[in-house]
Order: structure tokens, then sequence, then C-alpha cells
């Protein structure tokens, strides 16, 4: 039983207040407004611009055993005040999150996908794409390690069409939490030799937030393989052979340790130096 039914309603109250604050933010009028105070640079700088009317961003969250976190980062997602289109895949999950999931499927809002068996981030993903109806997808973690609020700012550089593809990168700036030095060495080799052999320079290829349009993740959608946590080198190599425009925005970015639930292991660091070479250096 709730035993603080008040508070409860106060918090969630303060949520749809926020939700609705940050939705200005996109408000043709009130970007006018700002943009008349501060000049249209502030305002680009700020990421405060307009969404086209209809505007849905389709969020996908592999979801994998993380029942702790997945309704915080739900909570999160809709504060942005950016009109969604939440699509969780279960991906048997066997800790409760399951449980977790129905509840938060009730809401008009989210999608529920199952997989019986736990098959891997990429092959979550691609039942994502499958079931994605809006203008623009990204790839959202379901444990607490990335802020959604850095979605705007990813999604900035689509809206403008100086991008077709978004990278929020962990990295590429100095206002972030510090990660342990193995885990920045490791990412930068891997994604030193991913932009040798795929193309594009990057800063963090193994970020969770990558975004693109529906029309993007459609065409490279038939040809992805993997099932694990090489989808971040397949999705880079396959749209980077499409000759798209890559954009990095800075995100924030708390690490976890894996007695909190952080599930990639060295082994899919080797993993990844496999992927470089198949779909970099052989383009399989």
């Amino acid at each position: 039983m709730n035993e603080h039914p008040d508070q409860n309603d106060h918090l969630a109250a303060n949520d749809d207040r926020t939700a609705l604050q940050k939705a200005r933010w996109f408000d043709d009028k009130y970007v006018a407004e700002v943009k008349q105070l501060l000049g249209p640079n502030a305002c680009r700088r700020l990421a405060i611009f307009s969404l086209p009317p209809g505007f849905l961003l389709s969020v996908i969250v592999p979801v994998y055993n993380e029942c702790d976190t997945v309704e915080e980062v739900l909570t999160r997602l809709r504060q942005t005040g950016i009109p969604l289109e939440i699509i969780l895949v279960d991906d048997g999950s066997n800790d409760g999150s399951s449980e977790v999931l129905d509840t938060c499927s009730v809401s008009d809002d989210v999608t529920l996908i199952r997989h019986e068996h736990n098959r891997g981030k990429g092959a979550a993903i691609r039942s994502g794409i499958e079931a994605a109806s809006g203008n623009v997808i990204v790839i959202q973690d379901a444990d607490s390690e990335y802020d959604p609020d850095d979605l705007r700012g990813l999604l900035q550089p689509l809206i403008e069409n100086s991008a077709d593809v978004v990278y929020g990168t962990r990295y590429g700036h100095c206002d972030r939490q510090v990660s342990p030095w193995w885990h920045q060495a490791v990412n930068g080799l891997i994604t030193t030799l991913a932009s040798i052999a795929i193309g594009p320079r990057l800063s963090d290829v193994e970020t969770c937030y990558k975004m693109s349009t529906r029309e993007h993740f459609r065409e490279i959608l038939p040809n992805l393989k993997e099932d694990r946590f090489g989808i971040e080198i397949e999705l880079t190599a396959r749209w980077a052979r499409l000759g798209l425009r890559f954009t990095e925005r800075p995100i924030r970015y708390q690490h976890r340790w894996y007695d909190e639930g952080k599930k990639i292991t060295w082994k899919d660091g080797v993993a990844a130096l496999y992927c470089i070479a198949k779909y970099g250096l052989l383009r399989r």
C-alpha cells in the first residue's frame, strides 16, 4: 500500500509541469520571442529551436535486467518535453524487469516488444527499428548512465538539416564526469581504429546515443547482423557507406560499475575489433 499518496501526487504534478515547461523550448511563438531577445546565434548554441508540425521522436530502449532503473529512465524521457514514442524491448529479462515493463506499457506513448530469450542489444535495436513510426529514431539505454535532457541538443542538427547522423560523445568535451582510465583507453583505441577503417573521424563510436531519421535506420535495417554490442560498429559502418553526414554533440555520462549492473565486458571489446575488421576493412 502506498503510504504517501499526497507526496506522490505532488511529485507527479511536478513532473507534468517540468515536461510542460520544457515543451515550450520547441513552441514557435516562444522560440521567436527568445530569438528576438537573445539573437539566433545564442539560440542555436542553447539548442532553442522549433519542431516541425506533427514531429515524433521514436526512442528505442533495449531492456535486459534493468528493473531498478527503467522507470526512472522513462520519467526522464517524458520530462524532456519532446513528443515521444517510447519503444521498450524486453530482451529476455529475468530479474523482475518484465513485470515493471508490463506496468509501464499501459501508457499510450509506450510500445512493448518482448524477446523470449536474451538475444542482445543489436537484436533489440533491430526489433525497435521495425516498430518505430517517428520522424527520427534514437537509442536510449535502460540504465541511468545517459541523460535524456541531452536529446534536444542531438536533435538540433537533424532539424536544421546540417547532419544526417548525430552521435552523443562522452569524451569530446571537458564538462563531464571523468571515467576510469582503462574505460577511456579502450574506448579511445576502438574509436581510433574504427575511424581509420570506416571513415568518419569520431571521438566516441561506442556511445549509446546514436540518432538519425527513420528512413536512414530503415535503409540499413535489412543488412544489420550484429546481435550484441557489435551493433555500435556496424551501424556506423553501414551509415558511412551511404555517404551520410556525421555530427557529434557533447553529452553527460554517469559511469556505473559491474556490481551496479553494467553488462559490457572485455569480450565485447575484442568483438568490437573483429567488427571493425569485418565491416570496415572487409566491408561485409
